[in-house]
């Protein structure tokens, strides 16, 4: 028995639909092994604290044993070393003698710290003593892996492209303005949620929660507005492009998890300058280091805001050009067929992409 047409068509539509999850299959496998699969330290820098030639023979020891690993320097004080620390321009700092102690920093870096710790156990033990370990810059009470914060910003980026889908496919015939106006609302309820899980939910911060929200609603706003300019472009597959963008390069380059010192080169080049990296080392230097650093990171958030109020426009811009077209096709629909804009055909078609993701 020969299957109808209305069984053909169905099934060609599902399998047009199928091509976005086996997409986003490769894409995810692709992003989150290549960036965690094996995390291995290079260029991961190091102090030896301390002067004269025992220092620096232990200094180009390291260097040489690491062959890469490790950009080892030394300083000559403890207190230079914390100040290292303090500026995330070192990731450890090693005081040599009797009772060897480590420095650390885990509030920039837990894996970083663990990297760094286990070299110098080694080392202490070659030595026969014990390795005491001090964290210059602890993280909260309720975030003992300094994990939290990548766990926030994975709520905080599903919240605001989980709004792009809606406010694409359903307010697709919307005004541009009301649209924009909507991604502005939904990017404040998104970050005071994310708020809400930061402090008094989760304590996964325990001070600078007003920083936190700013930081929150900038990355919720900068998502928002990207993906609402990018939907009158690529309409069906926004769902897809805001995923590769704010979900396969951005949390594998966020630095949430390892640091790019920990990864392979494309990772850590995207950590420079992408809007998750823009969190994640934003709250992490205003929680845990005084401030310092954040001003960049702040910079790069506000400027992907910027990039994505560029894009709203240039779409508003896009579609008042095709209103004036005049641009209509007509879906037939059986004997109740109905003249539809092409938008809402294709708002139909994105709003069941997006709920099949």
């Amino acid at each position: 028995m020969s299957a109808g047409p209305n069984t053909s068509g169905a099934l060609r539509h599902v399998l047009g639909h199928l091509l976005t999850p086996l997409l986003m299959c490769i894409g995810m496998g692709l992003a989150y092994l290549g960036a965690f699969h094996a995390p291995e330290p290079h260029d991961l820098r190091v102090d030896v604290v301390g002067s004269g030639p025992t220092t620096q023979v232990l200094a180009q020891t390291l260097q040489n044993k690491g062959a890469g690993a490790l950009d080892v320097r030394t300083v000559t004080d403890r207190d230079t070393a914390v100040s290292a620390l303090r500026e995330q321009r070192s990731f450890g700092a090693y005081i040599p003698g009797e009772k060897p102690e480590l420095l650390v920093a885990s509030g920039s870096s837990d894996t970083s710290a663990m990297a760094v710790e286990k070299v110098f156990t080694k080392v202490a033990a070659a030595q026969d003593a014990p390795l005491e370990v001090t964290d210059i810059a602890p993280t909260a009470s309720g975030d003992p892996t300094g994990q939290g914060v990548f766990f926030l910003l994975v709520a905080l980026s599903i919240g605001a492209y989980a709004s792009v889908a809606v406010i694409g496919g359903a307010g697709a015939v919307l005004p541009m303005r009301i649209r924009a106006l909507l991604a502005a609302g939904m990017s404040l309820v998104v970050s005071l949620i994310g708020t809400l899980f930061a402090g008094p939910v989760f304590h996964l911060v325990d001070q600078g929660l007003g920083g936190v929200w700013a930081m929150s609603w900038l990355y919720a706003a900068g998502i928002l507005a990207v993906g609402v300019g990018l939907h009158t472009f690529l309409r069906r597959w926004t769902t897809l492009g805001v995923m590769v963008l704010f979900v396969m390069l951005n949390f594998t380059s966020s630095g949430g998890i390892y640091r790019p010192e920990l990864q392979p080169g494309f990772f850590g080049s995207l950590h420079a300058f992408w809007n998750g990296a823009g969190f994640v080392e934003g709250v992490r230097g205003h929680v845990y280091f005084d401030g310092h650093g954040v001003g960049g990171h702040v910079l790069v958030l506000a400027l992907w805001l910027l990039a994505g109020a560029l894009l709203v426009v240039l779409a508003g811009l896009t579609e008042a050009r095709r209103r004036k077209a005049g641009a209509v096709t007509t879906v037939p629909t059986g004997s109740d067929a109905r003249p539809e804009t092409k938008a809402e055909a294709e708002a139909e078609e994105e709003m069941e992409e997006a709920v099949a993701v």
